[in-house]
């Protein structure tokens, strides 16, 4: 019950007779139809104030240690499949790119605060829908486990009393606090660490005996050491990859997802997979077609 309904329910009760009733119901409605009224005004002055595509500089947040989707180069320069989409996203909107590398768990800050307009470096969108306003979702992920191949395991039940390692903040620790949490407390321990490189490296030394990630971390481990890792067939999840902006940035969320809708309609998308298909990208999971 809103205000209004509240104060007219009291006037209600301190009025005598049938002609004080009527004013008092006559009150609740009036506060109802008022409510009603800003609710719609509100979001018409949201709607109409939202000039997020007007800018001359897209500032693209991303994990500098997330490849395929993001990466140093063997040159010593910032590449990956999500970085050359977000390059020609701006080249074909006359838009400078500026590309920041962040520490994942401040992305929030850094976006909410303006110092980056985007993140956009394998982004899921599921369970953070009320926390961003997104692309459409371009590519298909899941959330998969990475095991050493001479491991002994071979399904997620063989996991129990194991080391599991994921990303701090990861799409993979959402799942394993969230759905597959049943799963989780048979783990030995469930560790979080700032990277996935560093994942894989535990995970090859031996300090821990299995990775949940992205499947698209897991195809480019995969691709680079094909004797060394093998992917359990049982996923954790599907989810899907889009662009994140600050909230209420619809204009902004919308020209990007046209800009690669156009992408994929002239070649563009398929070259790319294509250049990044020893890292395990596929067209196949492209989604915007």
């Amino acid at each position: 019950m809103n205000a209004n309904a509240q104060l007219s329910r009291r006037q209600f009760l301190s009025l005598a007779g049938g002609l004080a009733a009527v004013c008092g119901l006559g009150l609740v409605g009036c506060g109802g139809s008022g409510t009603s009224a800003a609710t719609t005004a509100a979001a018409s002055t949201d709607a109409a104030t939202d000039d997020s595509a007007n800018i001359t500089q897209l500032t693209v947040g991303f994990d500098q240690a997330y490849p395929p989707y993001g990466f140093v180069g063997d040159d010593g320069q910032f590449t990956g499949f999500d970085l050359d989409l977000a390059a020609e996203v701006c080249s074909r909107n006359s838009w400078d790119i500026q590309l920041e590398p962040i520490d994942w768990d401040a992305k929030d800050t850094l976006l909410s605060s303006g110092a980056i307009t985007c993140i956009w470096n394998g982004f899921t969108m599921e369970g953070r829908e009320d926390d961003y306003t997104f692309s459409e979702p371009y590519m298909l992920n899941g959330q998969v486990v990475v095991v050493k191949k001479d491991s002994g395991i071979a399904s997620l039940a063989d996991l129990a009393g194991k080391a599991v390692i994921t990303q701090t903040d990861s799409a993979a620790l959402e799942v394993l606090q969230g759905d597959k949490a049943d799963l989780a407390t048979t783990f030995a321990s469930l560790e979080t660490i700032g990277d996935y490189n560093t994942a894989f490296m535990q995970l090859e030394s031996g300090a821990v005996d299995a990775v949940a990630c992205d499947l698209s971390i897991s195809q480019y481990q995969l691709a680079a050491k094909p004797d060394a890792y093998t992917q359990l067939d049982e996923a954790l999840s599907s989810e899907h990859y889009a662009v994140g902006f600050k909230k209420g940035s619809q204009q902004l969320a919308d020209k990007v997802t046209e800009t690669l809708k156009a992408m994929d309609a002239d070649g563009f998308v398929k070259d790319l997979c294509d250049k990044y298909a020893s890292y395990g990208i596929s067209y196949d999971n492209w989604l915007l077609k």
